[in-house]
C-alpha cells in the first residue's frame, strides 16, 4: 500500500485490456452472464480491423482515463491513501467508451448504461471519471454533474471526489471547492479550463442554462421519474463529445425510468435497437436459481474477491435462506434481478407471468368478471377470468379506466408522474387503459366492456364479483343482475373474513404461473403494490404496500373475480 506522499508508479496499460477481457469471456475463462457475452460478441469483431463505420479504435485515448485514475486517485473511503487500481471489468467498458473515436477524435459513445451488484466499485469508478472529465478531456469550460433522485444521493459521488482531491497533491493544486458562477451552488472548480463539477437532483431548482459535458446518474433504479435524465440528455446537444453514464443496481420500483432503460438496453443487445452511441453493460444472474451457487455470483458481481468481499455476500445469502423477507433485497441489490419491495405480499417472480395467449383462438365461452370501482383519483378496473376444459390455467382479460380531466390535470402539473410513477400515456396508447370524459368514472363503462367481450369475442359473463365500496347506486346493481342473473352478481367485502383464504389460495396460483394475463404491466404493477396485514389467528387482509400512490385497483378486481369463481366453481366448470 502506498501512502499519499510516496511516489506511486501505476501499472502500465496498453489500451487493449478490453480485448483481453472479451477474449476471456468468450473463451469461457471468465464466468459471465448472457448479456455480457452478447455485448462481447457484438464488440469483439470490431477490434479485428480496429474500424467500425466512421470510427476507429485509438488505444492511446482508450487508456487515458484509466491511467489518470490510477496515477492521481486514491480510495475515497475504507482504505485512505491506497491508490486506485482499475479491475479488468472496469477497464473493459471504459476503454470501449473512450477508445472509439472519429477522424476528429470525438467519441463514438455518448451514453453508457451500467448495471452491477452493490459494492462493486460504482461510486469510486464514477468519482475518478468525473475528475478526468473535468480536467483532462480536452473540453473548454466543461460542465460536469452528478445526478440522482435526491440531492443527498447525488452528493455522495461529489463527496467521493472531494476526498480524492484531498489525498492528491497534484489535484489539490489544481482544483478547489467554491461557488459555481451564475448558479449559486457549491462545486468543484477547475480554473485552468473554466469547468466545474456539482451535484444535481430532480428537486434542483436552478436547472436552466445547463450545457452538459459529463453527467453521472447514480442509482438509476431509485429515480422516481425521468425528468432529470431528459434534462441532462437534451443539455448535451452543444457539446462535441458529451458523456452520460448511468450506473446502478436493480431496484424495487417497476415500470419506471430504470425499467425503460433496461428494456432499451436489452433490445439493443438483441439487435432490435440501432443506436451507435449507446453502450449497455449489464451484470446480472441469468436465472433466479443461481443465487445460491457461489460460482455464479460473479455474473452480477464482477468485482467479487477484489472489491466486494465474498464472505460478506455469503453472509447475505445465508441470511436470506433463513429469512425470506430479506431475500428480495439480496436478489435485487446483490444479483440485479427484478423484485418487488420486501414488505409486499408478492415477489416479482410471483406477480409476473410472461406467458401470452390469443383470445380468439382459445374457444372461451363464459367468464367471471371482477370489478373495482374508484373515486376520482384511483383507477377503475375490470377483470374477466376464463377457463377451458382440461386446462388448469386461468386466463385473464383486463381493462382499466381513468378520468380524462384528472389525467390532464396531473399531466399539466406533473403531479401524476410524481404520485404514481407509471407510464399512463404509454398504457393508454397500448389500449391497456382507457380515458373517460369528465372528472369521475361513469360506472356503466364496465358494462360496455362486458358487451365488447360478448360481441367481439363471443365470451359471456357467467357471474360477477365486485367491491361495494364505491357502488352505492342500486341502478348499477340492477344492470349487473341483468348481465349475469340475480344470484350471480355478488359483493366481495375487503376484510380478512372474506379474503384471507382466497388470498392464500391465489398466491399459490400466482407462484405456479396459473394466471395468464398476456403479460399485462398494469396488472403486474397493481399486484406488486399489495401488502398484507395479519391478525393473531394468521388471517390476512390486503393493504397498500407502497403508500397511497401504489394502486392496487387491478388486483382488487382480480381477487373479486377469483372469489366469485370459487363460489360458483361447480356451475361454472359445468358450463365451459
Amino acid at each position: 500500500m502506498s501512502s499519499p506522499s510516496s511516489r506511486y508508479v501505476p501499472p502500465e496499460r496498453d489500451g487493449y485490456e478490453c480485448v483481453r477481457y472479451m477474449d476471456a469471456v468468450l473463451g469461457g475463462e471468465l464466468v459471465a452472464c448472457k448479456k455480457i457475452i452478447k455485448l462481447c460478441k457484438i464488440l469483439r469483431p470490431r477490434f479485428e480491423t480496429g474500424e467500425y463505420k466512421c470510427w476507429h479504435y485509438d488505444p492511446a485515448r482508450a487508456k487515458r482515463p484509466i491511467e489518470f485514475a490510477e496515477r492521481f486517485c486514491c480510495q475515497p473511503e475504507g482504505k485512505p491513501g491506497q491508490h486506485i487500481e482499475m479491475q479488468p471489468f472496469q477497464m473493459f467498458w471504459q476503454e470501449v467508451v473512450f477508445g472509439w473515436v472519429d477522424e476528429q477524435g470525438f467519441r463514438q459513445f455518448n451514453e453508457a448504461f451500467n448495471v452491477r451488484g452493490r459494492k462493486n466499485g460504482k461510486s469510486t469508478e464514477q468519482a475518478c471519471m468525473g475528475l478526468y472529465m473535468l480536467t483532462k478531456d480536452g473540453e473548454g469550460a466543461p460542465q460536469c454533474y452528478s445526478a440522482a433522485n435526491s440531492k443527498p444521493q447525488s452528493s455522495l459521488l461529489y463527496g467521493s471526489m472531494l476526498r480524492m482531491v484531498s489525498q492528491s497533491p497534484a489535484l489539490r493544486r489544481r482544483l478547489h471547492k467554491g461557488t459555481i458562477p451564475n448558479r449559486d451552488e457549491d462545486g468543484l472548480i477547475y480554473r485552468a479550463n473554466g469547468g466545474y463539477f456539482t451535484p444535481l437532483s430532480s428537486q434542483t431548482r436552478n436547472q436552466d442554462g445547463l450545457n452538459v459535458h459529463f453527467a453521472a446518474i447514480d442509482e438509476v433504479a431509485a429515480v422516481t421519474n425521468r425528468d432529470i435524465y431528459d434534462l441532462l440528455k437534451q443539455a448535451t446537444s452543444a457539446r462535441d463529445q458529451p458523456l452520460i453514464v448511468e450506473i446502478t443496481t436493480n431496484g424495487f420500483e417497476r415500470d419506471n425510468f430504470f425499467d425503460s432503460q433496461y428494456d432499451y438496453a436489452s433490445r439493443w443487445l438483441d439487435g432490435k435497437v440501432e443506436d451507435d452511441h449507446f453502450l449497455p453493460v449489464i451484470y446480472e444472474l441469468d436465472d433466479r436459481s443461481e443465487w445460491s451457487d457461489e460460482d455464479m455470483w460473479v455474473k452480477a458481481n464482477p468485482g467479487i474477491d477484489v472489491i466486494k468481499k465474498r464472505e460478506a455476500l455469503r453472509g447475505y445469502v445465508n441470511k436470506a435462506k433463513q429469512d425470506p423477507s430479506f431475500l428480495p433485497t439480496v436478489m435485487t441489490k446483490d444479483f440485479d434481478l427484478p423484485e418487488n419491495r420486501a414488505s409486499a405480499w408478492l415477489s416479482f417472480e410471483q406477480a409476473v407471468n410472461r406467458e401470452t395467449f390469443d383470445w380468439r383462438e382459445m374457444g372461451f365461452r363464459y367468464c367471471i368478471v371482477g370489478y373495482d370501482a374508484s373515486d376520482t383519483i384511483d383507477l377503475t378496473s375490470a377483470q374477466a377470468l376464463m377457463m377451458r376444459p382440461g386446462d388448469p390455467k386461468i386466463y385473464e382479460m383486463s381493462m382499466y379506466w381513468i378520468p380524462e380531466m384528472q389525467l390532464e390535470k396531473y399531466r399539466t402539473s406533473g403531479l401524476r408522474k410524481q404520485r404514481d410513477n407509471v407510464p399512463y400515456d404509454r398504457w393508454i396508447e397500448e389500449g391497456l387503459v382507457r380515458t373517460c370524459p369528465g372528472n369521475t368514472i361513469d360506472h356503466r363503462v364496465v358494462f360496455e366492456w362486458m358487451q365488447e367481450l360478448r360481441d367481439e369475442f363471443d365470451v359471456y359473463p357467467f357471474a360477477m364479483g365486485y367491491d361495494p365500496w364505491h357502488l352505492q347506486d342500486d341502478s348499477w346493481k340492477d344492470t349487473a343482475r341483468q348481465f349475469v342473473g340475480k344470484n350471480r352478481a355478488e359483493q366481495v367485502r375487503f376484510g380478512a373474513q372474506t379474503l384471507s383464504i382466497p388470498m392464500k389460495e391465489i398466491k399459490e396460483v400466482y407462484a405456479a404461473k396459473g394466471i395468464v394475463d398476456n403479460d399485462n404491466p398494469v396488472n403486474q404493477w397493481c399486484r406488486m403494490n399489495v401488502g398484507v396485514m395479519t391478525d393473531t389467528n394468521d388471517n390476512i387482509k390486503p393493504v397498500k404496500a407502497n403508500g397511497p400512490t401504489g394502486r392496487i385497483d387491478g388486483w382488487a378486481a382480480e381477487i373479486c373475480a377469483y372469489v366469485c369463481l370459487k363460489r360458483h366453481w361447480e356451475d361454472y366448470m359445468a358450463s365451459i
